[in-house]
Order: C-alpha cells, then sequence, then structure tokens
C-alpha cells in the first residue's frame, strides 16, 4: 500500500483505515471481470478503456489488468446469513465518503496500480439510498474528474428503475447478484431478498442495454456497454452443480448476461448453523466455469452436463469428457467430414482448433500429425475420432476402463509439459 500524501483530504490515516477494512470486505464478490466495454480517451480527461476489459483478467500478451475493488460500506441492514458484513455480525465497521472513493479511485489510478473501479456496498437505509450513493461516485469519477477509466458498480436489487437506469449512464458495467441458486436457498438464508427482486433488476438493466446497443446514432448516449454479470455462491447449500447450471443457463438466455461467476463458499466466524463448516473443494468451482464456457461457447444445454443420477459435475475429469464417455453412442466423430456441431463435442477440440480443422479439411484430408500440429489434445480425441490415417476401434471406444486410460495419459502428459514449462520459464 502506498503512502497517502495529499492535502486533499485532512484525515488521511482515516481513509487509509477505511480502506483496508473495506477492500477486505469486498473480496467475496467475484463479479468484477469485464469485457466489451470501449470508452475513447477525452481531452482533458483521464483514464480509458478498451474491448479487453479490466478487473484481474489477463490480455492476449499476459498482462494482468486489475481495478480498485472496495465497498462505499460495509454497514447493511440485511441479515444474509452467508454474508460477513450481515447485520449480525461483529466485524469491524467502516463508511467511505463519496469525495474519498473518487480521491482514493484517481490517486490509484495516476500511480499505474489500477486500470478501473469496481464498487459495491452493503445495504444503508434503502435500496434507493444505497443506489444514489454509488451512482453519485461514479457521476463525481466522471463529470468532476473527467475521468474515462473502466467503472463496475453493483446493482441494488429493489432500487427504482429510474435508478437503475442512471447508474448505466456512468458506468461501464453493472451487476445484480443473484447469489444463491434456488429461490428456496435464498429464502432460508437471507430472507430480505427474493429472486423476483433480483431478476427485475436485472429486467431493468437488461432492456436499457438493448435499446443502446439497437440505436445506430453516433451521438447516442452509451449505457454499462460492458452488460451486466452475476454471481452464484457455491456450496453454502445443498443446492447441486444441477440447480446452479440450470439457474445459470436461464439468466443467460432471459437477460443476456455477459458471464455468471461462481465463488466457493467462504466460512464466516460465528457463521449460521446451517451452513457448511468448510468450503467446497475449489475444482468445483473450476468445473463450473467449464461447464459454464461450454454452454456459452459450445452450444451445451445445461441438462446435458449432469445426469439424474449424478447431479454434480465429476471433479476428476472435465465435463467435456464426461459428457464424451456418457454418449459414447455419438461417436466416433469424423475429422474429415463432422459438421462445426459434431467438432465440438469432441475432448480435447477447442472452438479455435474446430475452425482451423474445417478450414484445413477443403485442402486435404486430415491426419493425426495434422492435428498433432494444430496442438490439438490427442490424449483426449484420439478415441473418439476417425481420421484419414486413424480408426478408434482398435483403442476401444466401448471399453469399461476407458476413462481410467484417458486420465492416467492425461494426468502424465500435464505433468510432462509443466515441467518443460518450468524448464522454459514459461512458469
Amino acid at each position: 500500500m502506498f503512502a497517502f500524501c495529499s492535502v486533499r483530504y485532512n484525515k488521511t490515516m482515516d481513509v487509509h483505515a477505511k480502506l483496508t477494512i473495506l477492500a477486505d470486505a469486498a473480496k467475496y464478490d467475484a463479479s468484477c471481470a469485464s469485457s466489451g466495454s470501449k470508452r475513447a480517451a477525452r481531452e482533458g480527461g483521464i483514464g480509458d478503456t478498451n474491448k479487453i476489459g479490466i478487473c484481474h483478467s489477463y490480455t492476449p500478451d499476459g498482462r494482468c489488468v486489475s481495478l480498485l475493488k472496495i465497498l462505499l460500506t460495509n454497514y447493511c441492514t440485511y441479515d444474509c446469513q452467508y454474508c460477513i458484513n450481515r447485520i449480525s455480525s461483529d466485524i469491524p465497521r467502516a463508511r467511505f465518503t463519496l469525495d474519498e472513493v473518487v480521491w482514493l479511485t484517481i490517486q490509484f489510478y495516476k500511480r499505474n496500480y489500477i486500470e478501473g473501479l469496481f464498487l459495491s456496498s452493503g445495504i444503508i437505509q434503502s435500496p434507493d439510498y444505497t443506489m444514489e450513493q454509488l451512482i453519485g461516485v461514479a457521476r463525481k469519477l466522471r463529470v468532476d474528474e473527467k475521468y474515462n477509466g473502466y467503472i463496475h458498480l453493483k446493482a441494488v436489487p429493489g432500487a427504482s428503475r429510474e435508478l437503475m437506469w442512471e447508474a448505466g449512464k456512468w458506468a461501464d458495467r453493472l451487476s445484480a447478484n443473484i447469489e444463491l441458486p434456488t429461490p428456496a436457498d435464498l429464502t432460508k438464508l437471507a430472507p430480505e431478498k427474493m429472486t423476483s427482486v433480483i431478476h427485475e433488476a436485472m429486467s431493468d438493466i437488461g432492456e436499457k442495454v438493448a435499446e443502446a446497443k439497437a440505436e445506430t446514432s453516433s451521438k447516442a448516449p452509451t449505457y454499462a456497454p460492458a452488460g451486466q454479470s452475476t454471481q452464484v455462491i457455491v456450496g453454502a447449500t445443498p443446492s447441486p452443480d444441477a440447480a446452479i447450471l440450470a439457474t445459470a443457463s436461464d439468466l443467460y438466455q432471459r437477460f443476456k448476461l455477459r458471464r455468471v461467476y461462481y465463488s466457493a463458499f467462504s466460512p464466516i466466524p460465528k457463521g449460521d448453523g446451517r451452513l457448511p463448516l468448510v468450503s467446497p473443494p475449489l475444482i468445483r468451482e473450476h468445473r463450473l466455469y467449464q461447464s459454464d464456457w461450454l454452454m456459452r461457447f459450445y452450444g451445451y444445454r445445461a441438462n446435458e452436463l449432469t445426469s439424474a443420477e449424478a447431479p454434480n459435475l465429476d471433479l476428476e475429469i472435465d465435463p467435456k469428457l464426461a459428457w464424451a464417455l456418457r454418449r459414447r453412442d455419438f461417436f466416433p466423430v469424423d475429422i474429415n467430414r463432422a459438421s462445426k456441431w459434431q467438432l465440438l463435442r469432441v475432448p480435447g477440440l477447442g472452438v479455435r482448433n474446430v475452425m482451423k480443422i474445417l478450414s484445413l479439411r477443403r485442402l486435404k484430408k486430415i491426419c493425426l500429425d495434422d492435428l498433432s500440429r494444430l496442438r490439438v489434445n490427442l490424449t483426449k480425441a484420439r478415441p473418439f475420432i476417425i481420421a484419414s490415417d486413424h480408426s478408434p476401434a482398435r483403442l476401444g471406444l466401448d471399453r469399461d476402463d476407458l476413462r481410467q486410460k484417458i486420465v492416467k495419459r492425461d494426468v502424465q502428459l500435464n505433468l510432462f509439459e509443466t515441467a518443460v514449462s518450468a524448464r522454459s520459464g514459461d512458469v
């Protein structure tokens, strides 16, 4: 942390103490990455955004971009049992003034510590009042400081439609968190919150985003150009992955969300007895992100990724391979004849590889060496494909131990690749 040396505020040590509390309190919110926002620099202004996005993400050249992630306050009138900031918690409390958040953002930005702001808050007085405070920070940054960098605001469910619409005038992204997978989960652990109210907030934001995109005039005001996102807490309730994925799929379809973020539940001091005492394995969160990717970019439906017999994702293998092993009747897929949709279902083939295969096979019959040069993961793909020089029949697609065979080879390959990368300085 840098030393504060500006004379703009007399109570810089107080601001430092608040920052310690409120930056730590914000760490539980995962819905703070962005993409798709483009806000060009203006003459006399400071900062800009680009379509790569802000917040703990990586650019194509490997550069990490970050933001100042804080709460306006961790005071809260709600008693959500999974939240460290709930009203019944005895944690230290703090609250920034609007000017303090503006000053912090500009000071961090000028020192090149951040490329944007993620601002959330506990609910104080009312949803409308809280939303007004968040909007006030964004407006001051844009108008008073001429700040053109990235801003992500928490959208407070229950706030008026007019406030939701104003928030998007100043912010690049808004996020109203669904928080728990099912309405029953929310009723049990967060009695002040209702799924229908959260959906209404998402609907208000989505409506305005769609209007802004449909406007063709170059002078039309932008509205949340990076769209909206949400967060689901994983493992705070017994709801299985099937319920989590069903909720995510529904939100994508109904409200055109840019991202659903999955955050593993973290046990909190003096928590409710209905909450688990330990966090779920982080690999579960990872499998949900993989499944989310399959739904958004590979055409999988939520109900394909789990089954009635196994409503939770397999923690040992990725969900695409798990689906392939359950649906062996779908395979083998002929690399030289299959449709794009069929190729996307093959373990080891990513979207880019599929597009390259579709282009290459116009020129020649594709063999395993071609796939190797395309850096296809042949350990996973080989049992499920036909190539000009390969048939999976001898590999035993119907073998009972095919799963163990693939997993063992994949682990060995990953260990080898990790060792090579370490020696070359890539890790």
